[in-house]
């Protein structure tokens, strides 16, 4: 949470989520799923800056491994971010069950951007 909140200050953040994954070496990284700012340009250079943002503000422990920018995130009908869809995409898990989102093909779109990157 602290991490996402870290995020969401940047200007160029609308909105974020993080999520744990295993990794062989660290035993577990951080990816972040961010929703830019509008007008903010979601490329390597912002990678950097949302890294290094969330370095001086936490640390380098919490640097996320990877940022994903999505025009969306998979919420519920009331607005609550479906952490555990995003934790199922950065491990390469069957996505779970996903009838109680707003818009169940943000998750598609997600998980094929996660794919790409």
């Amino acid at each position: 949470m602290e991490v996402e909140s870290s995020l969401v200050e940047h200007p160029s953040v609308a909105e974020a989520a993080v999520v744990g994954v295993p990794h062989e070496l660290k035993g577990e990284v951080c990816v972040a799923f961010v929703t830019p700012r509008g007008g903010a340009k979601a490329d390597e250079r912002l990678i950097g800056h949302l890294k290094d943002h969330v370095v001086r503000k936490i640390g380098a422990m919490a640097r996320p491994d990877r940022v994903i920018f999505a025009a969306d995130l998979p919420k519920t009908r009331s607005g609550k971010i479906m952490r555990r869809l995003l934790r199922d995409v950065a491990t390469g898990k069957v996505l779970g069950d996903t009838t109680t989102l707003s818009d169940p093909e943000v998750v598609a779109r997600i998980k094929r951007k996660y794919e790409e990157d």
